[in-house]
């Protein structure tokens, strides 16, 4: 161990990248009881805490860093979760550097305290000491029914099942989690991680039931008006991947990442033979776009066998929106950047699949009044790149079920739900939150929604018990 430095924060220990592209294990190990505690060290107990107003579910950041300093791991981990349900979950994918680390004090002079990872630490510490389930407040009577089990609504569940409230959570595909169980990948968030926080939800009192798929077996009125429901939640989150719309995108061998990622953990394909659900992905990979999902369909890529796999992106290097971590780990993997590119057309052979893609070069333009700097071609510098798997990366629309068949429901010209300061929809009794309301998001912001519209949920109900 480093000599203990207070403007340095202590490393996570990773697998190293020559051994882990080879595998689907975690790549952050964690810190050991040690690391935390040189680490919780670092916090300077802030007498105004500017770290707690970066954190969407509101935890008592200082307070839990301090239990922590006192060895007290047990009161360090109710203390989160007083606040944050899934706390496993956010100490691997919040991304802390822009929000609670961002107003870390310590980070005007060297690294902010690594909130995240002591977070992690504690969570993974409660697992192999026995989870507690809080105390619950006695049943209201009253009955909510939450529409999908990703992020946002999970933590609604949750928050309303302590509040005394019987909740129950319907989501459309065999297995509960959303976004963390089909769109984040193994070696980033391990399925055992996510069906353990699912697990707390469910010892909670909530119930989960799968392969229901509201909006065709049940409508949001059915579910008040027939299914005895006294409030609808709706966290159905992001839906049909957007593509391009440019020559040859229909070509075989090109995903969108929402497919491309459903099949390597939803159904398992980074688990092949053992679960008979092969993808295939050939020797030269092009992933277009650069926020996180770009770098997970990347470095899943490269573990299922690519021998080249290139990250494609129109803007440069400080525009990319995927945290920096996962940047340097997939630059650590291997994994090519290649700047300022556009595709403009894939080229494919006799039999139908993707061999060829035509891009051109880009340049940024002077900041506009927003201070962004929008890429432009460069006329002339078209070129081909040799690819025979295209994963497209570039955002999804709103899940639109839901809208279609909703009477009454107000819904911006992007498909998103509109609602108002307290998540309530245009319907009476009728929330929304995550990634459905704002459009693809980050984890943490569909937890602070769930947190915000569980608290309106309970104010609606208690007032009309």
């Amino acid at each position: 161990m480093n000599k203990w430095n207070r403007f340095k924060a202590v490393p996570i220990p990773k697998q190293p990248p020559q051994v882990r592209i080879y595998n689907f294990n975690e790549v952050a190990l964690g810190y050991s009881e040690e690391q935390a505690l040189m680490e919780a060290e670092r916090c300077l107990q802030c007498a105004n805490p500017q770290c707690v107003l970066g954190c969407p579910v509101e935890i008592d950041i200082p307070t839990f860093i301090r239990l922590i300093k006192e060895g007290k791991f047990r009161e360090a981990i109710v203390k989160i979760k007083e606040k944050n349900n899934l706390p496993a979950i956010c100490g691997r994918v919040c991304p802390q550097e822009d929000q609670c680390q961002k107003y870390c004090v310590l980070s005007k002079r060297g690294d902010p305290v690594q909130i995240g990872r002591l977070e992690r630490f504690l969570a993974d510490w409660e697992r192999e000491h026995n989870v507690e389930i809080p105390e619950k407040k006695p049943s209201t009577g009253k009955c909510v029914a939450v529409v999908g089990s990703g992020p946002a609504g999970l933590t609604v569940a949750g928050d309303l099942a302590k509040l005394g409230h019987e909740v129950v959570i319907f989501e459309a595909l065999h297995e509960p989690g959303g976004v963390l169980m089909y769109g984040i990948p193994e070696f980033r968030l391990p399925k055992s991680i996510v069906q353990a926080e699912i697990e707390y939800i469910k010892r909670l009192g909530v119930t989960i039931k799968t392969n229901i798929l509201v909006g065709r077996l049940y409508t949001v009125q059915e579910l008040l008006s027939d299914e005895g429901f006294d409030a609808v939640f709706i966290g159905t989150g992001a839906g049909p991947p957007i593509f391009m719309g440019i020559p040859g995108e229909n070509l075989c061998g090109i995903y969108s990442a929402n497919e491309f990622l459903i099949r390597v953990n939803l159904m398992r394909s980074y688990l092949f033979p053992r679960w008979d659900t092969p993808i295939k992905v050939g020797d030269r990979v092009a992933v277009i776009g650069a926020g996180n999902v770009a770098m997970d369909a990347s470095r899943c890529a490269l573990r299922l066998g690519a021998k080249e796999v290139h990250i494609v992106y129109r803007r440069s290097r400080t525009e990319m929106p995927a945290r920096k971590e996962e940047i340097e780990n997939a630059e650590e993997e291997g994994i090519i950047f290649d700047f300022l590119t556009l595709p403009v057309a894939y080229h494919g052979d006799e039999s139908g699949w993707v061999k060829k893609m035509e891009c051109i070069r880009m340049q940024l333009t002077e900041p506009d009044e927003t201070g962004r700097r929008r890429p432009v071609p460069i006329e002339g510098s078209n070129f081909m790149m040799d690819i025979d798997t295209v994963i497209v990366a570039i955002g999804r629309r709103p899940n639109p079920l839901i809208q279609q068949t909703t009477p009454g429901l107000r819904v911006a010209e992007d498909g998103t739900i509109i609602v108002d300061e307290n998540m309530q929809t245009s319907i009476k009794g009728v929330y929304a939150g995550g990634d459905i309301v704002t459009g693809e998001a980050t984890v943490i912001s569909a937890m602070g929604a769930g947190k915000k519209a569980a608290k309106s949920i309970h104010k609606y109900l208690m007032g009309n018990k």
